[in-house]
């Protein structure tokens, strides 16, 4: 696993959304630009301590089209969509791992580790190599290098 790092793109629109979103009291939890067929989407993740509603995008969708027309910073027409990061969101960077210490994951590893492909553990703390994490009560390093992927975990 690789810590995301923001393409162009993605970094300047992530400097234009942020100080509305925190303004707005939200968290920025990811911007997402991506081409699916012939359509570009930029796609922007809002998290909040109490979740996040449809009411909460439609509040952030027009100051961010406002902010985003005015700056114009994509040429190719795009479709923009404000959305929650969802309950299992994945984790991809320091600032998601720091944020969601104690939390419970999902850690799925490339190949198996101990026989486990996959375990739910409370996530200690990560930087750009390691991840510490509390298996069943006992700590655990594993290599980032080594994890296909880490998401929040919730139990429905």
């Amino acid at each position: 696993m690789k810590l995301k790092k923001f393409g162009g793109t993605e970094q300047r629109v992530y400097d234009i959304v942020k100080p509305i979103t925190d303004e707005l009291g939200y968290f920025l939890w990811d911007v997402s630009y991506v081409k699916e067929g012939a359509i570009w989407y930029l796609r922007i993740f809002i998290d909040s301590d109490e979740g996040i509603t449809i009411d909460d995008c439609e509040r952030a969708t027009e100051p961010i089209s406002n902010a985003l027309d005015e700056a114009d910073p994509i040429q190719q027409s795009y479709m923009l969509e404000v959305g929650s990061a969802g309950l299992e969101r994945e984790l991809l960077s320091e600032t998601h791992f720091g944020v969601c210490e104690g939390d419970e994951v999902r850690i799925r590893f490339i190949r198996s580790i101990d026989g486990e492909k996959e375990i739910h553990a409370v996530l200690l703390g990560a930087d750009r190599n390691e991840l510490r994490a509390d298996v069943d009560g006992v700590e655990k390093v594993f290599q980032l290098s080594d994890i296909a992927f880490v998401k929040l975990w919730f139990e429905f």
